[in-house]
């Protein structure tokens, strides 16, 4: 039973790195459960439990940022608070349409908030295309959060640590 056991740790592992590229995938989360699920099954003897609440942290602060970056994007150009707002409501209502909706949905959210706040055209397009370079400066930081985790967790379980 602990093979299988390990096989799925690997496996959560192994997914949620791919779905550090993949917005489909709650990759984070699933990182941390696999080893949460290998720590466990070596009764944390190579990763402690105060390695798995850092481990715990660091996929807390990745979600948020994976929730908050695009509307991160848009605060950072001036962006009304109703466009924060609608490329937040963008972003949820995108999870349920796929990877088009993950995408487009911030973007199109702050749109829409910023010309129902401004009534400019060009105004509400550079809010829009700064929410969606605050999306992509999430991904970038949710793959790097995920490598760390893994490689952090590899180390530890190596080295003992």
């Amino acid at each position: 039973m602990d093979i299988a056991l390990y096989a799925l740790a690997l496996a959560l592992i192994v997914g949620g790195l791919i779905g550090a590229f993949i917005p489909a995938l709650p990759g984070i989360p699933m990182i941390f459960g696999g080893l949460w699920l290998a720590a466990a099954l070596d009764d944390y003897h190579h990763l402690s439990t105060t390695w798995v609440i850092v481990l715990g942290v660091m996929a807390a602060f990745g979600v948020a940022v994976d929730f908050i970056a695009a509307s991160l994007g848009a605060k950072r150009v001036g962006a009304s608070s109703t466009a924060m707002w609608g490329a937040t409501l963008g972003t949820v209502i995108g999870m349920f349409f796929g990877l088009p909706g993950l995408i487009l949905g911030p973007f199109f959210g702050a749109v829409a908030g910023e010309l129902i706040s401004s009534k400019s055209v060009l105004r509400s397009a550079h809010v829009g295309i700064s929410t969606w370079l605050g999306l992509l400066f999430g991904a970038l930081v949710k793959v790097v959060l995920s490598v760390m985790m893994v490689a952090l967790a590899a180390g530890v379980w190596l080295f003992h640590v």
